[in-house]
């Protein structure tokens, strides 16, 4: 069994981190590997690596994005709407309360979290930008309701903040990332690569 190590740095409103989840857990659960959830926040992440927001990207881009999400969603038989209701959306809200959980109630609960907001987004047409559906998520997954409210800790704050950091220093540039030994796999789409690097 590996002894591995898999940062996993996301945001939680992507919709490449939704495709790759499920399939990312079960690599690394296969694997024996540790994860390390880790949400960071893009808009910190794009200005340092020559990423846009997706408004600020070119229309043969942004309509190409449609085409592949509409790809994977089929290739990978995961339900998906590929213009949900409430998105663009702020994503740190959703990031924080996925510390919060990981801190209180452990890496698997964590991933159990990030599975709900993630399908919240691109499945189910909520908003995570708003707290009151964030905390029936985590009451969804069985966590107490009060990790809403521990979400917006400066312990927390300051976690959010220092794994934005850690991706920008490690020259992260886009989510999700999945981080073993100090090699970054960008993109759901590299997870074979992933599982090869967690089997060697």
């Amino acid at each position: 069994m590996s002894t591995k190590t898999v940062d996993y740095y996301f945001a939680p409103q992507s919709p490449w981190t939704y495709l790759g989840h499920t399939r990312f857990a079960e690599i690394a659960a296969a694997a024996g590997a540790t994860v390390r959830v880790r949400p960071i926040d893009m808009g910190s992440v794009f200005p340092v690596s020559g990423g846009l927001p997706l408004g600020k990207r070119a229309p043969q881009r942004q309509a190409y994005r449609l085409v592949e999400m509409a790809r994977f969603s089929q290739h990978l038989g995961l339900p998906m709407n590929t213009k949900p209701k409430f998105f663009p959306v702020a994503g740190d809200d959703a990031a924080r309360i996925i510390i919060a959980v990981d801190i209180h109630d452990g890496t698997e609960a964590a991933m159990r979290v990030c599975a709900a907001v993630f399908a919240a987004v691109w499945v189910q047409e909520r908003n995570i930008g708003d707290p009151n559906v964030l905390e029936a998520l985590v009451v969804e997954c069985g966590l107490p309701a009060k990790r809403s409210e521990q979400s917006q800790s400066q312990t927390v704050q300051e976690r959010y903040e220092a794994y934005t950091q850690e991706a920008i220093d490690i020259q992260v540039f886009g989510a999700p990332s999945y981080v073993i030994d100090g090699e970054i796999f960008w993109g759901q789409d590299r997870l074979d690569f992933v599982e090869r690097a967690l089997r060697q």
